[in-house]
């Protein structure tokens, strides 16, 4: 009962008092919002977050979306504290008052909620971090000092808009990704939440308290009565003139909005018919797998209305979102663009593929959102489990400055080998990717690769030896039979997957310039150093953890024969599994032909050089020959021919 009437005598001090500005008369004010002894007040101060909104009336949210709005809110309280004292926590002995002070706080504008009870925060997470990073000198020890320059130059400005937001938080997304990965200690300060709070307390000048600051690194939307006041003006004005207009066109616009409606329910109905046409494809496809199928407003929800700074990836088809769905789990939202009743076909098909595999290292498919609406318009969306290290690519040739050690770039391509090899051979139907390239390859938080994007896979008809068809993919990534005949193989997955294990490899991409600027396929610049006995010099200098000479020069040459121009001489994405995992001996490799993109002293090298029909492999390693995929392509020529 006296701790009642303690928090209730507090209560009233809080609304009594005015509150303090956020730079200065902090004294009085702070000492009346900390409770309990001297050893367990609450240092942190709550009056920025209180000054932001003064007088707003936020609306009214589901508990999830309100925990989310608290929890945003206390990190900007605790990144004001750690401008003010270089600490990122208060003392663990103090969480009992903190939590009290701020629930106090969240109860004038949500009256009886419970922050810990309702959010599941439990008492001692608002004094534990990540890592066990408790001050500022802590934080910028585990950062290299180049990454933190990195973000005080893409966050030290106003974040109001969204492209300086959106520079500002992929750094810091970076950060978190490459520096801190180690434990956290619940979700109120961990390792997500630390590079935002170190860029709001010092990378920005205007500090945690700035709107923009607040709206960006936060995601705090706060409008001053200032601001209401003179929105109500604007609208009211707005209103005023629009009466205006409508008595005078009256007669007009009642028939424009008439013609209007009539057009959107026609367009209504086509939608729906064509959904309707839609949806009995896909469920079939779902009747018997677990996939589900979720409304927009889930995924407009999980994205935060498809947000800017959600934005993971971009390509062709759309953009790549994060989203959070109601049990807090990550996923990856794929949103295809320009989207049309036409176009539902390729979509079926991408779901499909995906639905119909089931392996460690290929994607996995959560579920899709097919919606029309007379505002978005057609909307086709698949979501799949988020990997949180990004791709290759991003590794590889991204912002991510350290390297990646030779475990595990061998486990990258241990596992991309094993994916594919599964989509050869183990899928019914067989599935040929076509668009095996760095980007296509993610990596989990364990840095296990994952192949994704089956957006042009195609399905092998059984007994088909190869397929004609359109040419699709990468330049730098397509066999030279499917670039020059469109002839499509599971072989030229397996010419793709020699590509990017030699971009592993060296840290080189598919197609680089040599010194005197001309184009040159990374294949070819391997082959170039193999053919003198140079393996070794294909693979990136300072590598960390470089593994035994013997091993790494395998990886070199499995990489090579791969990426053979001639499809005979590849090996197939089982034999290359075998050849990486286990003892197997390589073959010889046959001597390549000219390159599709070789200049003229190329071309006449290679007519001077010695008719050499193979290059012996390393010593130690046995051959072995191709002789019956080499039958099997002649058959496949004569069939060819016969047409």
């Amino acid at each position: 009962m006296l701790r009642l009437i303690y928090f209730l005598l507090s209560i009233s001090q809080l609304l009594i008092i005015p509150s303090a500005s956020f730079a200065g008369h902090r004294g009085p004010r702070r000492n009346l919002l900390q409770n309990g002894s001297d050893s367990s007040r609450c240092p942190l101060n709550f009056e920025p977050l209180r000054g932001l909104a003064p007088n707003s009336q936020r609306p009214n949210l589901d508990t999830h979306s309100e925990c989310q709005y608290i929890l945003q809110g206390l990190r900007l309280v605790l990144a004001d504290h750690l401008r003010l004292t270089n600490s990122f926590l208060p003392p663990l002995d103090s969480a009992e008052s903190c939590w009290e002070i701020y629930e106090s706080l969240v109860r004038e504008y949500v009256p009886g909620f419970d922050i810990r009870r309702s959010c599941g925060f439990e008492t001692p997470w608002i004094a534990r971090g990540c890592m066990n990073i408790t001050t500022r000198s802590e934080f910028e020890a585990q950062v290299p000092r180049s990454a933190l320059d990195g973000v005080d130059t893409a966050c030290n400005q106003s974040l109001l808009n969204n492209s300086p937001c959106a520079s500002c938080t992929t750094s810091l997304a970076g950060i978190r990704a490459s520096y801190l990965q180690g434990p956290s200690v619940g979700n109120v300060s961990d390792c997500t939440a630390y590079p935002f709070i170190y860029a709001a307390a010092f990378a920005n000048q205007f500090g945690p308290a700035d709107v923009g600051t607040t709206k960006c690194l936060f995601n705090l939307d706060f409008t001053s009565s200032h601001s209401n006041s003179k929105r109500k003006k604007i609208v009211i004005s707005v209103v005023v003139v629009a009466c205006v207009v409508i008595l005078v066109l009256g007669f007009a616009v009642f028939w424009f909005l008439r013609r209007r409606k009539e057009r959107l329910l026609k367009q209504k109905w086509k939608s729906m018919r064509t959904d309707t046409n839609m949806s009995s494809g896909l469920d079939s496809i779902s009747a018997s797998t677990t996939l589900i199928r979720f409304t927009f407003d889930e995924i407009k929800a999980a994205t935060r209305n498809f947000a800017r700074d959600h934005i993971i990836g971009r390509g062709g088809y759309g953009n790549v979102y994060k989203g959070v769905l109601p049990d807090d789990s990550e996923v990856a939202l794929k949103r295809f663009k320009n989207c049309s009743a036409a176009g539902d076909a390729s979509f079926t098909h991408e779901v499909e593929v995906i639905a119909s595999v089931r392996h460690v290292n290929l994607v996995a498919l959560r579920g899709y959102c097919t919606a029309t609406t007379p505002l978005e318009g057609h909307q086709r969306i698949i979501v799949c489990d988020l990997m949180k290290n990004g791709s290759v690519h991003d590794h590889l040739f991204g912002l991510v400055e350290r390297k990646l050690s030779w475990p595990i770039r061998q486990r990258i391509a241990l596992g991309t080998a094993r994916g594919l090899a599964y989509l050869h051979y183990g899928a019914q139907p067989s599935i040929i990717h076509r668009d095996i390239k760095a980007s296509n390859i993610l990596l989990d938080d364990k840095f296990e690769p994952k192949v994704a994007d089956f957006g042009l896979a195609k399905f092998t008809p059984e007994g088909m030896t190869h397929l004609s068809t359109r040419v699709a993919g990468t330049m730098g990534y397509v066999a030279p039979e499917y670039a020059l005949y469109g002839q499509l193989t599971e072989r030229s997955d397996v010419y793709s997957f020699g590509v990017v294990l030699l971009e592993i490899l060296s840290g080189k991409k598919a197609l680089i310039a040599v010194n005197d600027g001309q184009p040159t396929l990374v294949t070819d610049w391997a082959w170039s150093l193999v053919r003198k006995g140079r393996a070794l010099d294909v693979v990136e200098e300072d590598m960390p953890e470089l593994g035994p000479p013997e091993v790494v020069e395998k990886y070199v040459w499995v990489a090579v024969l791969c990426s053979h121009p001639q499809l005979y001489v590849r090996p197939t994405m089982d034999q290359v599994v075998k050849m990486l995992d286990t003892d197997m001996p390589i073959p010889s490799v046959p001597e390549r032909p000219i390159s599709l993109i070789a200049n003229l002293d190329d071309i006449e090298r290679s007519v001077s050089s010695s008719g050499s029909a193979n290059l012996s492999t390393p010593a130690g390693y046995q051959t072995y020959t191709f002789e019956h995929d080499h039958v099997e392509v002649e058959k496949e020529d004569e069939n060819q021919n016969g047409r």
